[in-house]
C-alpha cells in the first residue's frame, strides 16, 4: 500500500484549537485592555465546542490569563495553559502544521522567518519544537522541516489540493532557492499535495504577509472557495480582486469541475492610528467543530458576509466576532488560531493556575 503524508481540510474533527495569548511584550502592549475581550470571546467559542490550547508568557501571565477566563464564564474544564515565549501572537504562521500519516498524526515544524525577516522571530520559530518538548501535544512525532512555510499561506481541501498565491511563496524572501516545481514536489512528499492552484493576483492593503492566502480565498468543501470580492470601481482593491476572480473561476477541481465560487464583500476601509488602511477581510474566519467563526468589523456588509457562509455551511453554526481590535495589528480571526486535528491530544503544563495549590488533571 503506497504511504501517503496528508495535511487534513480544516473542516475534519479537531482535537482544539491554539491561541497565543497578547502581553505587554508583544505589539499589543498599549491596546491590551482593547484586544483581551476578542481572545476572550474567541476562547470562549472555541471552548464550547473543544479544548482551547493557550500560549502564555510566564507563569505569572498564566494565572492571570486562567484568572480572566474563569471570571468570564469560559468553561476551564476545556482550557489547556502551557507557558513558553514568542515575539508575536499570530501563532497560525508558526504553530504546527499537523498531518495523517497511514491514520497516524505528525507533526510538522516548517522554519518561520516572520514573513521574509520583516520582525524579530526566532521565539517563534522555536514555540512548537519547545511546546513538544514538555510534552504538550503527547506522545505525537515532530519532525523539524527546513522549509520556510506560513500556515496562513496555504489553504487545503484535505483530498490533496492546495490553494495559495505566488507572491507569499514565490517570495525571495522565503525560500529563494526553490522553484514552483520544487515547492510543489516538496509540498507532494511532506503534506500530499497532488494539486495546486496559484493565485497571481489578489492583495489588500495594509497585508504585511505577501498576500496570504487566508485574506484572500478559502476553501469551504472540496467543491467550493469562498473570496474577498470587491465590487467598488473607485476602490483600490477592485482591479486586483476582479483580476483573483478570474483566475478562480478558471481552476478546476480532480474531477475537471469549476469551483462553485461564493464572493465575500470587503468591508468598509478601516484606518490605523497612523492613516493606514487595514486588511479586514471577512475570508479570515475560522472553521471549528460545528461551527465557523467569522471575524466582523461593525460594518452593514458584515451580515452579509453571515449569510453567504452560512449557505456554503449548512451543517454549522456561523458565529460572528467583533474584530475591530484585532485588526489594529494587520492580522484577524485565522491569523491567531491554529487548528489540530482530533488524534491529537493536548495537555496543560503541569503548574498551578488557579492559584488553590492544586494542579489541572490533563485529559
Amino acid at each position: 500500500m503506497q504511504h501517503i503524508q496528508r495535511l487534513p481540510a480544516e473542516w475534519a474533527p479537531q482535537s482544539g484549537v491554539m491561541l497565543a495569548w497578547p502581553h505587554e511584550e508583544t505589539d499589543w502592549a498599549e491596546t491590551l485592555a482593547a484586544v483581551e475581550p476578542t481572545y476572550v470571546e474567541i476562547a470562549r467559542q472555541i471552548a464550547r465546542r473543544e479544548l482551547v490550547m493557550i500560549v502564555c508568557a510566564d507563569d505569572t501571565h498564566l494565572r492571570r490569563v486562567y484568572r480572566r477566563l474563569g471570571a468570564e464564564a469560559v468553561d476551564l474544564a476545556a482550557v489547556r495553559l502551557t507557558v513558553a515565549p514568542v515575539n508575536d501572537t499570530w501563532i497560525r504562521d508558526y504553530g504546527p502544521l499537523t498531518v495523517s500519516s497511514n491514520d497516524a498524526p505528525r507533526l510538522l515544524d516548517f522554519r518561520f522567518n516572520a514573513w521574509g525577516g520583516k520582525y524579530p522571530a526566532s521565539r517563534d520559530d522555536a514555540l512548537t519544537c519547545a511546546l513538544h518538548g514538555k510534552g504538550a501535544f503527547g506522545d505525537i512525532v515532530l519532525e523539524r522541516l527546513s522549509l520556510v512555510l506560513e500556515g496562513g499561506s496555504i489553504d487545503v481541501d484535505g483530498e490533496g489540493c492546495m490553494l495559495t498565491t505566488r507572491a507569499c511563496l514565490l517570495s525571495p524572501t522565503r525560500n529563494p532557492d526553490f522553484s514552483q516545481s520544487a515547492l510543489e514536489a516538496r509540498f507532494n512528499e511532506q503534506l500530499g499535495i497532488e494539486q495546486v492552484l496559484w493565485l497571481t493576483h489578489g492583495q489588500l492593503a495594509g497585508d504585511d504577509t505577501d498576500s496570504h492566502i487566508d485574506m484572500l480565498a478559502r476553501f469551504c468543501d472540496p467543491a467550493t472557495i469562498a473570496y474577498t470580492a470587491c465590487d467598488d470601481p473607485n476602490d483600490p482593491h477592485y482591479a486586483p480582486l476582479k483580476a483573483m476572480a478570474v483566475e478562480l473561476a478558471a481552476f478546476r477541481t480532480f474531477e475537471k469541475q469549476p469551483y462553485r465560487l461564493i464572493p465575500l464583500p470587503l468591508p468598509a476601509p478601516i484606518i490605523s492610528a497612523d492613516g493606514q488602511r487595514l486588511p479586514a477581510s471577512y475570508s479570515n474566519f475560522l472553521i471549528i467543530n460545528d461551527a465557523v467563526l467569522l471575524p466582523i468589523y461593525d460594518d452593514p456588509a458584515d451580515e452579509i458576509a453571515r449569510q453567504r457562509l452560512a449557505a456554503a455551511f449548512p451543517t454549522r453554526e456561523i458565529v460572528c466576532i467583533d474584530c475591530t481590535a484585532l485588526i489594529q495589528q494587520y492580522g484577524s480571526l485565522h491569523c491567531m488560531t491554529m487548528q489540530l486535528p482530533a488524534s491529537v491530544h493536548l495537555r496543560s503544563d503541569e503548574s498551578d493556575a488557579s492559584g488553590t495549590g492544586t494542579t489541572r488533571q490533563r485529559p
